[in-house]
């Protein structure tokens, strides 16, 4: 029998939105002890935002605050998201720790280091007000 339903047009080309990187900070690759953005390779934990890259601070989940990342909010354009990526896995961060960024203006997306160095990409081509917190894998 004859399937008569309307068919929606699915597009064949799959290109996501990319901001241009001499424009905005895209994190290019990362993979063990290293961050390719921009045209920079990063040995270290780093801060991530469409503007610039900054040294961490930070090397372990348990050393990151609100303090820590306070130049978010003193950007022209403030961060409102923070995603944070832990190394090889997502790590848990204390409810304490969690009310303290949000008494500070940031949501915090807690994911792996991979996760977080793609979710920063898609919401910066998108014009979000986000920042990445990434500590190496």
């Amino acid at each position: 029998m004859a399937d008569d339903r309307p068919r929606i047009p699915i597009p064949d080309d799959k290109t996501l939105p990319t901001p241009d990187p001499s424009v905005v900070q895209v994190i290019r690759s990362y993979g063990p002890g290293h961050f390719l953005i921009g045209e920079r390779d990063w040995r270290e934990p780093v801060l991530v935002t469409p503007g610039a890259t900054l040294p961490l601070g930070a090397t372990r989940i348990e050393d990151l605050t609100a303090e820590t990342v306070a130049v978010l909010k003193t950007l022209a354009t403030p961060t409102e998201l923070l995603v944070l990526g832990c190394g090889p896995r997502a790590a848990f961060v204390p409810p304490d720790r969690r009310a303290a960024f949000k008494a500070a203006g940031l949501g915090l997306e807690v994911v792996d280091t991979g996760s977080a160095c793609r979710i920063y990409n898609v919401l910066v081509a998108e014009g979000r007000r986000v920042a990445a917190a990434l500590l190496p894998l």
